[in-house]
């Protein structure tokens, strides 16, 4: 397209009107020489600003239009760089990753490559059925992305790098509060807790604080309620993703109210107390197996004995179960044996701090060695039936002081209290936490088919 140059068009149209102006004035005489003087230059100079509004409006256009043009074009550019389409899928049971990937579009060398890139960040062997895949292509087709849900806090990303791939494990952004929860029991404690709104990790770590006074399994009833201050850790979009530290809690049956502070000590070692200060851990668990299992022997000083066929004291407690199955240490201790002896079997004995000798017999593999320091609740041996013994069974048997209890009556020691020396930073994070417990939820029940009370009027 042809352009006028602005200097070349304000030099040449003038000097022309000059010369127009010198001819007319030497051909014309009196009024009308005048009035042509006048007129003509007039007109010329109107034209010629038609003509510079004519090109100043078309030269403005063309350049608008080709402005408008370019921010298109890198527009449609950014488009294409940019915006990612996500497809996505749950991983499959029992298909391999890399025939998964292909049946989402992504050619067979292709995923090769990614899954090498993978492969040193995460270990794709911990893929999980149902997790969620996004696969993140281009408006024009080119693959973006590629985000498997590792967790609720963490993803795995691949995403392409020249010819190759670069994978990193990112963090979903979350964020922590400290909140107080409650909850009424109508049918069980996971279900109060779920009904409150919370995941039943929450229940779980409620049940653990006050396994030692309750059993959750056959304690809690309809009326019963539960307080507890916790942090949360949450997505953007409000989704709980974990839960912190439980800095209290409380649960309330009616007749009795258990609370629950955790404390710190300036060691660092946390455990729970009661707002008095005593532990809430007892030194021992009630079972040495992790699931409840029926007692077939009882302690006792006159026995049949079921092999000998005589009389003889069982100073100990037999539980049927299966071979194989966990056999946990009561309490904190140190392994003091462990290995066969006699009719005894493979045999475990630990010792407490606290004076007491627990043992575990009749193993069918043993766990732990000598002198190994074991915590309250590890598994030291499974259930077996080695040495005397008619079938598979552990017979459990504690000591202190030289003498076999009964383990059945005896009344578990607690754990060792708040210290003195700790009592002003232990009274100081029990009231934080207690100020943050939510109102109580609870609401006294009316008593079912129970006609209503009228009050009797008297006759005037």
């Amino acid at each position: 397209m042809r352009s006028v140059p602005g200097k070349s068009f304000s030099l040449f149209y003038p000097a022309r009107l000059a010369l127009f102006c010198v001819i007319v004035g030497r051909r014309t005489k009196g009024p009308m020489r005048l009035g042509r003087l006048i007129f003509w230059p007039m007109f010329l100079v109107l034209g010629l600003v038609c003509i510079a509004a004519s090109y100043h409006v078309r030269f403005s256009t063309e350049e608008n239009l080709a402005a408008n043009y370019s921010a298109a074009h890198d527009e449609t550019v950014r488009l294409q760089r940019q915006i990612v389409r996500f497809n996505q899928q749950a991983l499959p049971k029992g298909l391999a990753f890399a025939a998964f990937l292909e049946g989402m579009g992504i050619d067979a060398p292709t995923a090769t490559r990614m899954i090498a890139s993978a492969q040193p960040v995460f270990n794709l062997r911990h893929l999980r059925a149902g997790n969620q895949l996004l696969i993140g292509r281009s408006v024009l087709g080119d693959l973006r992305e590629v985000r498997y849900t590792i967790d609720p806090g963490h993803v795995l990303s691949i995403t392409p790098e020249g010819d190759d791939f670069h994978s990193e494990i990112q963090a979903i952004p979350s964020h922590s509060v400290t909140v107080g929860l409650s909850g009424r029991i109508d049918d069980s404690l996971f279900q109060a807790v779920t009904d409150a709104g919370e995941n039943p990790e929450l229940a779980m770590r409620l049940a653990a604080i006050f396994a030692f006074d309750l059993d959750f399994y056959t304690d809690p009833r309809p009326g019963d309620t539960f307080r507890v201050v916790v942090e949360k850790k949450s997505l953007t979009n409000g989704q709980t993703i974990s839960y912190g530290r439980i800095l209290a809690a409380e649960y309330n049956n009616g007749k009795t109210c258990y609370r629950a502070i955790l404390f710190r000590d300036a060691f660092g070692n946390q455990a729970y107390f009661t707002p008095e200060g005593k532990s809430m851990k007892k030194a021992f668990l009630h079972s040495p197996l992790k699931f409840a299992a029926p007692v077939t022997s009882h302690f006792s000083y006159h026995r049949l004995h079921p092999i000998l066929k005589e009389y003889r004291p069982h100073l100990g407690i037999d539980y049927g179960a299966a071979v194989g199955t966990p056999v946990q240490t009561i309490g904190d201790g140190k392994v003091t044996f462990a290995g066969p002896k006699g009719g005894d079997g493979n045999l475990v004995k630990v010792q407490h701090s606290n004076g007491y000798t627990t043992y575990y017999m009749h193993l069918s593999r043993i766990l732990v060695r000598n002198g190994q320091r074991v915590a309250q609740g590890q598994n030291i041996g499974l259930v077996g039936m080695t040495g005397l013994a008619t079938g598979p069974h552990l017979d459990f048997r504690i000591e202190r002081g030289g003498q076999f209890l009964n383990f059945e009556r005896l009344r578990l020691p607690s754990g060792d209290p708040v210290l003195k020396r700790n009592w002003a930073a232990f009274t100081l994070a029990r009231d934080q936490a207690l100020a943050l417990m939510p109102a109580s939820p609870y609401r006294p029940r009316l008593a079912q088919n129970q006609a209503p009370t009228v009050a009797a009027s008297s006759a005037p």
